[in-house]
C-alpha cells in the first residue's frame, strides 16, 4: 500500500470528495452457480465503477456500478417505465469482496456477494484490458480502507498494509471436518454445485444427545431421502450435519390423538424428533427443495433444514407436513373436509410464487433502506424525540393500545384506566400531549378499556370496558370524559366494533359495525333506546367465534375467527358471499386494502396474505365480497413470517400484534407493518405481490413493542407504542434483518450435542 501512499493523500483525505476512485470501463455479471438455465447473466454490457462516499455519514462508503449508455439507448429508455442505471451496494465484510479471473484467463474481475439474493448468487465486475494492474491495484486497496473504516468508525490514514489483511478474502475454513459453512442470505441451502466434491472434506457425523428408541404406538406417514442443515450462529449460515442423504420422515401416533413428529434419522439412530407444532414456522423453497423450521430446546430457538433431492420427494413431504400440521390443530382427519378446502390448506405456504396480475401492479415503491449501520448509537434528536413522547408513568401499568388520529395529529395509547394523547410533531417525532385520567362510566365507575376506535372526525373515542360487554362508551375527547352509555343489547355482547367504512372516521358518520362471538350487527347511537339496528342484525347458527373485523371503502365487510377462518360480506345482515376454511391458528387481527382486494389476517405465528380477485369461471374479475369463489378456484393464501434464522438470532417467541397495511385515502398501500417482542418490522407489499414472501426489514427496541400503525395518510411514518414509552420512526430506518440487527445473548446455539428433540 505505500507505494499508493501519496495518492491516497490527495483522493481519500479530502472530505468534499463525493468519490474516491473510479474505474472506468467494465461490465457487470450476476452469477448463479446453482442455476443450470441461467448461471451468468450480464446487467451492464458497458459499465463504470466507483468507490463513493455516503454523504453525511462519516467512514462510510458505497461500491456504485453506473450503467454506461451506448449511443441510442437513452432515447429507447425514454419510454420506459423505470429504468435500472445502477446498482448500489455498501462496502463492508460482508460483500466478501475480492479479485477474480474472468472466464477467459486474461479478464480481471472483482467478485462480491449478492446480499439480496440467493446463497450462491454474487457480482461479478469484468474489466477491460484498458485497466491496469496498478489502477486494480489501487481500487482493491481503497475498498479495503473504506471496509476498515466503517468496521473501526476511524480514519485509515495511519494504518499499514497488514491492518488491512483481515479484510482479505479467504474461503471459508470448516469448523470440523468436512463441515460445509453455508453464507446466509436470501436463501437457506447451497445450490448443489457447491456441495464438497473433494473426498477430503468429509462431513462429521452430527451426533446430538441420544434420542429415545421409537416407540411402538406411531406409524410412518412419510420418508423422503434428504440432506439434513443446522443453523451455526458462529457460521453465520447453514452446515451441514451428516455425512450424505439420510430420511427425512413424518411420524404420527396411532392412539388417535393427532401427535405427529418431524424426524431425520440414517441407518444407526434417529437424529432429531421435533413435534409438530404451530410455533414451528416452516418455509418452503421450491427453488431449493428444502424446507427450515424452528424448535424450542435447551433454553434456544434453533433451525433446522432438510434439502430434498426431488421435486416429487419435497411435494410429498411438503403435503404430508401441511395435513400433519392441520391435524395437529383440529383434533380432526383431514380427509373430513371437502377436496377444495384440502387444497386450499395445503396452498396457504410461504413458497415464493408471484400473485396473478402482480406484473400489472404499480412499480416498486422507494425501497425500505436498512440503517447503514446496525451497531450506530441513536444520534442526539433520536434521544430527543423519545424522551420527548414519554408520558408520566404510572405505576403498575404498561401501555396496551395504540389507535392513529385521522383527522388530527394524535394518537391515544391506553394505558390502564387512563389514555395518553400525543401529537405528531412532523420529522419522525412524537410528543407527550397530555393525559386523559380514570376513565368511567358516566355513574363513576373507573374501567380499563379493553378497545378503542376513534369516531365522528376525531372528536369521541368508542370505549368497550370488559365489565359491560353489551355496551359501548362514548368519550368525548375535547372535554376527555365519558358523557354516554350506549346500551346496544339486553342479550348480545358487542366484542369487536369497526366504523362504517374504511374511512368513515373523517365524517360525521354515526352509525359503527359490532360483532359478538356469533353475530354481526349495525350500531346507531341515535337510536333511543338500545342502539342496535334489528334490521341489519345477523345471528349464525354455528359457533363462530368471531375474533375481528375490518371495513373496505364502501363498508364490505372481512371478519376472522378464532378458528382460524375468514368470511366477507357486501352488507351486514346476509350470509357471507365467501367463507375461507380455517387453516387452524386463531385470527387475532385483519386488515383489508381499502379497494377490498387484499386482506391480511394476523396468527401468532405469522401473516396470512389473500387476493380476493376470483381469477376464473362465471365472475371472473370479481372480488370475494361480492361474488363466491368457485369451488375449484379459490385463492391461494400465502404467509408472511419470519425465516427460521432469523429467528434463531432472535432467540425468542413469536408473538405478531395485529398487522396494518398503510392507509391514507386516495392512496395506493404499499407496506405492511406489525411487530413482535422487542421488533417493528415492515414487510414491502410491492415485492410481496411479486411474490417475494421474505421482504422485511425490522427495528429492534430495549422495550417490547405494544403496537404499532402507519401515521394516517402516511406511508413512511410508523407510530410505535412500547410498553412504556411512544415514538414514531422513518421506515428507512428499519434494517435488513442480519444477526447484527437482531441477535440478543446466544444461549446453547453452539454446541452441537445441545441440539437434539423434544422426547415423545
Amino acid at each position: 500500500m505505500n507505494i499508493f501512499r501519496s495518492l491516497l493523500a490527495k483522493v481519500w483525505q479530502d472530505p468534499n470528495a463525493a468519490e474516491v476512485v473510479k474505474i472506468e470501463s467494465g461490465q457487470l455479471y450476476l452469477v448463479r452457480p446453482g442455476n443450470i438455465r441461467s448461471s451468468r447473466e450480464c446487467i451492464y454490457n458497458e459499465a463504470i465503477a466507483t468507490i463513493r462516499r455516503v454523504p453525511s455519514i462519516d467512514h462510510n462508503f458505497q461500491l456504485v456500478i453506473t450503467r454506461v449508455y451506448e449511443e441510442g439507448d437513452q432515447e429507447l429508455l425514454e419510454d420506459e417505465d423505470e429504468t435500472d442505471e445502477e446498482r448500489v451496494f455498501l462496502i463492508s465484510e460482508e460483500l466478501e469482496f475480492r479479485p477474480g479471473v474472468g472466464e477467459a484467463d486474461s479478464q480481471a474481475t472483482f467478485v462480491w456477494r449478492d446480499l439480496d439474493g440467493d446463497v450462491d448468487e454474487l457480482y461479478e465486475f469484468v474489466m477491460t484490458e484498458e485497466t491496469n494492474g496498478p489502477t486494480r491495484a489501487f481500487f482493491e486497496t481503497c475498498m479495503y480502507r473504506a471496509m476498515y473504516e466503517r468496521k473501526y468508525r476511524m480514519s485509515a490514514d495511519n494504518i499499514g498494509d497488514q491492518d488491512l489483511s483481515e479484510f482479505t478474502w479467504k474461503p471459508p475454513a470448516p469448523k470440523g471436518a468436512g463441515k460445509v459453512p453455508l453464507v446466509a442470505s436470501e436463501g437457506p441451502l447451497p445450490a448443489r454445485s457447491r456441495e464438497p466434491s473433494s473426498p477430503s472434506r468429509k462431513v462429521t457425523k452430527f451426533s446430538p444427545k441420544k434420542v429415545k428408541a421409537m416407540p411402538a404406538n406411531t406409524a410412518t406417514v412419510v420418508g423422503e431421502d434428504a440432506q439434513f442443515f443446522v443453523w451455526d450462529v458462529e457460521v453465520d449460515g447453514f452446515v451441514s450435519a451428516h455425512d450424505g442423504l439420510l430420511r427425512a420422515k413424518i411420524l404420527e401416533s396411532t392412539s388417535n390423538d393427532y401427535n405427529y413428529w418431524i424426524v431425520a434419522t440414517d441407518e444407526e439412530e434417529d437424529l432429531i424428533m421435533h413435534k409438530i407444532a404451530a410455533d414451528m414456522n416452516p418455509r418452503w423453497s421450491p427453488k431449493t427443495q428444502s424446507l427450515t423450521w424452528n424448535f424450542y430446546v435447551d433454553g434456544a430457538y434453533g433451525s433446522w433444514a432438510f434439502q430434498f433431492n426431488s421435486t416429487d420427494a419435497y411435494e410429498n413431504f411438503k403435503v404430508a407436513f401441511a395435513r400433519a400440521a392441520w391435524e395437529t390443530l383440529h383434533h380432526t382427519p383431514f380427509n373430513k373436509i371437502k377436496p377444495d378446502e384440502q387444497a386450499y390448506v395445503i396452498s396457504a405456504t410461504n413458497e415464493d410464487v408471484e400473485m396473478r396480475d402482480a406484473q400489472n401492479e404499480e412499480g416498486d415503491e422507494e425501497e425500505v433502506v436498512s440503517e447503514l449501520d446496525p451497531d450506530e448509537e441513536p444520534s442526539e434528536d433520536e434521544e430527543d424525540e423519545e424522551e420527548d413522547a414519554v408520558s408520566p408513568q404510572l405505576q403498575g401499568e404498561r401501555n396496551s393500545q395504540l389507535t392513529i388520529g385521522y383527522k388530527g395529529d394524535r394518537s391515544y395509547v391506553v394505558r390502564g384506566n387512563n389514555i395518553g394523547v400525543f401529537s405528531h410533531a412532523g420529522h419522525n417525532q412524537v410528543k407527550y400531549y397530555a393525559t386523559i385520567s380514570k376513565i368511567s362510566t358516566p355513574k363513576g365507575r373507573e374501567f380499563k378499556p379493553r378497545e378503542v376506535m376513534l369516531h365522528d372526525q376525531d372528536t369521541k373515542m368508542v370505549l368497550m370496558n370488559p365489565s359491560e360487554p353489551r355496551s359501548l362508551y362514548n368519550m368525548d375527547i375535547e372535554r376527555g370524559k365519558v358523557v354516554e352509555e350506549w346500551k346496544v343489547h339486553e342479550d348480545v355482547t358487542v366484542d369487536h366494533i369497526a366504523p362504517d367504512n374504511k374511512f368513515a372516521q373523517m365524517t360525521p358518520e354515526q352509525t359503527l359495525v359490532g360483532a359478538s362471538h356469533n353475530a354481526l350487527f349495525r350500531i346507531d347511537p341515535r337510536i333511543s333506546g338500545l342502539k342496535m339496528v334489528d334490521s341489519q342484525y345477523k345471528q349464525y347458527v354455528s359457533k363462530n367465534r368471531f375474533s375481528g373485523l375490518a371495513t373496505t371503502s364502501s363498508g364490505k365487510l372481512a371478519v376472522a375467527s378464532a378458528k382460524g377462518d375468514i368470511r366477507l360480506f357486501d352488507s351486514i345482515g346476509k350470509n357471507a358471499k365467501t367463507a375461507l376454511p380455517p387453516l387452524g391458528d386463531p385470527i387475532i387481527g385483519i386488515d383489508v386494502t381499502a379497494d377490498g382486494r387484499w386482506i391480511v389476517a394476523t396468527t401468532k405465528a405469522y401473516l396470512l396474505l389473500i387476493d380476493t380477485l376470483i381469477g376464473e369461471g362465471r365472475y371472473a374479475g370479481s372480488l370475494g365480497f361480492d361474488r363466491s369463489f368457485p369451488a375449484n378456484a379459490k385463492p391461494m393464501p400465502r404467509r408472511l413470517q419470519l425465516r427460521a434464522e432469523h429467528v434463531a438470532y432472535m432467540n425468542q417467541e413469536i408473538n405478531f400484534s395485529p398487522s396494518r397495511f398503510n392507509q391514507g385515502e386516495g392512496q395506493v398501500e404499499n407496506a405492511i407493518v406489525t411487530s413482535t417482542g422487542q421488533y417493528v418490522i415492515a414487510w414491502d407489499f410491492a415485492k410481496v405481490k411479486k411474490g417475494q414472501l421474505d421482504k422485511y426489514e425490522i427495528k429492534k427496541y430495549e422495550d417490547n413493542v405494544v403496537q404499532d400503525n402507519f401515521k394516517f395518510g402516511d406511508d413512511k411514518e410508523i407510530i410505535v407504542a412500547l410498553e412504556n414509552n411512544v415514538l414514531a420512526i422513518n421506515k428507512k430506518n428499519l434494517k435488513r434483518p442480519t444477526r447484527a440487527s437482531l441477535a440478543g445473548p446466544m444461549i446453547g446455539l453452539h454446541d452441537r450435542s445441545s441440539i437434539v428433540n423434544s422426547p415423545y
